[in-house]
């Protein structure tokens, strides 16, 4: 006892030491935590020996980190998500996996007779970093965007993937349809068990406690540890039944309380499972750092192919269908998870574990800084793609009718121009049907989003696929021969660009058009003056009067009628992003 305590205090330590590093030089918390497990283990300095003290640090840790992943796959979110994604997800995970299966059983990796690597090996490849991605787009501010939807929306897919493997992998060995079926109905009872519990005993339970804060977390714990006992009891595993627990209260309204008071809790734990992890981890041979490389480069190639192929078929342009690739582009830290499940049922060799986990650290690191570049990679990609005969949105088929977007070209181009389309244009053109239907057709939108590309056409509205942070974009949509520019897409939005820049570029391009900007501070709005701005929108202004009106209604007791006001204006508003 007194030497696991003792382990977990260095654990500990040596995690927030090489955090920090991590931090200051910008690198994944996780490989941070990897490193220092490995620093501390049995193949490093040797101060962690214990298999014990590794097995139980590592269990507890990841007993936590599936409940706790759980309790953010928000079902109805699934439920709610458009074809787009639920194709693009689907075609990543199941070409994703066949192809493993085929590439890895090739290089000659097990997969049977008792041994599973290329299946363990496929199924981690196919799962992409929910820590690295979500940080990166947060920090990108790309996360409400077109891309970063389908992305994120891919990353639950995958968690529920994960779900149903982890099912079905006790039974690896024995898959025999009577066995495969007694697996699903033990997964069924946990399931029904959980939901029932969770819609009509937990509610009342945790609405009892919600002013106890302790009793709040108290009840989570007891709640993750008691289904993962049922599982246990199943014959299933702990881990699957914590997170089991955490998809059965994702979608209450206490789970966001109950995620917010286990958050440091889980970091903790957390943190305890990838050092644990990091002690397991040799110093590689050759062997195990070529099978770690040719792990990667396949994620990476396979992650490009499965995601790009059916969005571009789905016709989302070349853009929005590299992104998501990009961003997909590594190894999970469920796959670690997968992985030791695969190593603990004596399914996956330890040097095929050691090359997933090296092939982690690497993706980790070179995913990074892909995603924080995945603007100018993509513009890269672009011109290539289109040489080798892929078009993009800014070019129809020639025959039915249609004729080349890119050769409206010059002289197409409409009076009043929005350069850029998102909540802003999209309520413009709303108010514009309401108020004047007829000045839609003197207007032009350029902006490289699909579904903006596709709705606004369906609705006769001219519309140009491109890339506004490009001059050329600008020059050949003939931006010269507009009379009012509109640009409305807040700084943090634009990718290449901000909104000075583009003034100065549509006014070098077009000295006598009326130029209207948006700032997203006040100190900007001079300096879009000096850029060439006519007009500078401020939207923070708009904002404060519209909540000094209902500060105003609701003394006066007239906020019912602001709110019907308002309703009534919202019922039959048609914009393309709602």
């Amino acid at each position: 006892m007194h030497e696991l305590i003792r382990d977990i205090t260095l654990c500990i330590l040596f995690a927030w030491g090489i955090g920090l590093l991590a931090h200051f030089s910008r690198q994944p918390l996780i490989l941070a935590y990897l490193i220092a497990g490995f620093f501390i283990g049995p193949f490093g300095m040797g101060w962690v020996k214990s298999q014990e003290s590794i097995s139980v640090i590592s269990e507890l840790g990841l007993i936590f980190m599936l409940f706790m992943i759980g309790l953010e796959i928000d079902l109805k979110k699934i439920i709610r998500a458009g074809k787009v994604i639920l194709f693009a997800g689907a075609g990543e995970l199941i070409v994703g996996c066949l192809i493993g299966v085929a590439f890895f059983a090739g290089i000659g990796l097990a997969i049977g007779g008792g041994k599973f690597d290329a299946i363990y090996l496929c199924v981690a490849c196919a799962l992409s970093s929910t820590v690295i991605i979500v940080k990166v787009l947060y920090e990108k501010r790309e996360l409400d965007t077109l891309p970063g939807r389908i992305t994120l929306g891919v990353l639950v897919l995958q968690d529920i993937f994960a779900i149903l493997f982890l099912a079905v992998q006790p039974s690896l060995d024995n898959l025999q349809i009577s066995v495969v079926l007694l697996s699903i109905a033990r997964v069924a009872v946990l399931v029904a068990t959980a939901l029932v519990l969770s819609r009509y005993v937990l509610p009342r339970l945790f609405h009892q406690i919600a002013r106890r804060p302790e009793l709040v977390l108290l009840g989570a714990l007891a709640w993750c540890f008691l289904i993962g006992e049922i599982a246990e009891r199943l014959h299933l595993s702990r881990e699957m039944g914590s997170l089991v627990a955490g998809v059965s209260i994702s979608t209450f309204p206490y789970a966001l309380d109950v995620t917010a008071k286990v958050t440091t809790l889980r970091d903790f734990f957390i943190t305890l499972f990838f050092v644990a992890l990091g002690m397991t981890i040799p110093i590689p041979g050759l062997q195990v750092i070529w099978l770690a490389l040719v792990i990667a480069a396949f994620t990476v190639v396979s992650r490009l192919v499965t995601t790009f192929t059916p969005l571009y078929l789905m016709k989302q342009g070349l853009r929005a269908s590299l992104l998501p690739a990009i961003n997909l582009a590594q190894i999970s830290e469920f796959s670690l998870v997968v992985i030791q499940t695969g190593v603990a049922a004596n399914h996956i060799g330890t040097e095929t574990a050691n090359a997933a986990s090296f092939a982690f650290v690497v993706l980790a690191v070179l995913s990074t800084f892909a995603m924080a570049r995945s603007d100018q990679i993509v513009r890269g990609l672009i011109g290539p793609l289109k040489r080798i005969g892929l078009r993009d949105l800014d070019h129809r088929r020639e025959g039915g009718g249609e004729s080349g977007q890119e050769a409206e070209g010059h002289g197409d181009i409409r009076r009043i121009v929005i350069l850029g389309f998102f909540r802003a244009a999209s309520a413009l053109i709303s108010q514009i049907e309401r108020q004047n239907q007829s000045l839609l057709e003197q207007i032009s939108v350029i902006d490289f989003n699909p579904l903006v590309f596709r709705t606004l056409t369906d609705r006769g509205m001219h519309v140009i696929y491109g890339d506004i942070s490009n001059v050329d974009t600008l020059v050949h949509a003939g931006i010269g021969n507009a009379e009012i520019i509109i640009l409305s897409v807040p700084d943090f939005l634009l990718v290449g660009a901000d909104n000075e820049k583009l003034v100065r570029h549509v006014r070098a391009l077009n000295p006598t058009a009326k130029v209207v900007a948006t700032a997203d501070l006040l100190t900007g709005v001079d300096d879009l003056y000096d850029a060439g701005a006519d007009y500078v929108t401020v939207t923070r202004l708009s904002d404060a009067g519209e909540l000094y009106s209902v500060i105003e209604a609701a003394d006066a007791g007239l906020l019912d009628d602001k709110r019907a006001e308002l309703d009534a204006q919202l019922s039959d508003r048609r914009e393309v992003l709602p």
